[in-house]
């Protein structure tokens, strides 16, 4: 059985649960914690030296990091990957999209205002620099969704869940989604997709 590394309160680590659970794949998860000092253990550091989740594991040792990747390589030969050669250079274009342009903002600005270890590192400069990219990612994803029901086409996608992720949640980070009406219709959208499970969720053990 898979095992999957991670902070139930992640977005990040929520991806490869949440694609689980669409798929209907059986899992084992296993909470370790950046803010505990769990990901800087040494016998985690020895299976991924970037410390940090989440993290795959195979029975057979073979490991795998980066959300994003795990969604790639987990969804492969399913219906959350477009079978359209062009639909499927869309997902990966919007996953790139959420590493780069929406997480590190939308994300992390949830972070400064929710995690108490991080609390020295929400300065006013850091929190009106991530507010304003932040806004910026959701204003091109309401572009993109004011004429798509989905990011990579007609059907949900491995992008979808990606952004999905972090974007269920940007009211944590001070975000108002009100002026994105088709932002919160794509989240309706992705919630009532088949095998939606909400962050908290974990496999019966």
């Amino acid at each position: 059985m898979i095992t999957i590394y991670g902070m139930v309160e992640s977005g990040n680590c929520y991806k490869p649960r949440l694609l689980m659970a669409k798929l209907g794949r059986s899992f084992r998860h296993i909470e370790v914690s950046s803010t505990d000092g769990g990901t800087r253990a040494q016998a985690f550091v020895a299976k991924n030296p970037n410390a940090m989740v989440p993290l795959l594991e195979y029975e057979d040792g073979r490991l795998l990091a980066e959300s994003n990747a795990m969604l790639l390589h987990l969804a492969e030969g399913t219906r959350l990957i477009p079978k359209d050669s062009y639909e499927r250079a869309l997902a990966y274009q919007w996953l790139f999209f959420e590493q780069y342009s929406h997480e590190p903002y939308i994300a992390v600005r949830r972070a400064l205002l929710t995690f108490p270890n991080r609390k020295n590192d929400a300065t006013p400069e850091r929190l009106a620099s991530t507010l304003e990219r932040g806004n910026k990612a959701l204003g091109v994803m309401e572009k993109r969704l004011s004429a798509s029901d989905f990011f990579a086409g007609k059907t949900m996608s491995v992008a979808d869940i990606a952004l999905y992720a972090y974007t269920h949640m940007a009211h944590e980070g001070g975000f108002d989604l009100s002026g994105h009406p088709s932002v919160l219709a794509w989240l309706r959208r992705v919630e009532s997709d088949p095998g939606h499970v909400p962050i908290g969720w974990l496999p019966k053990a």
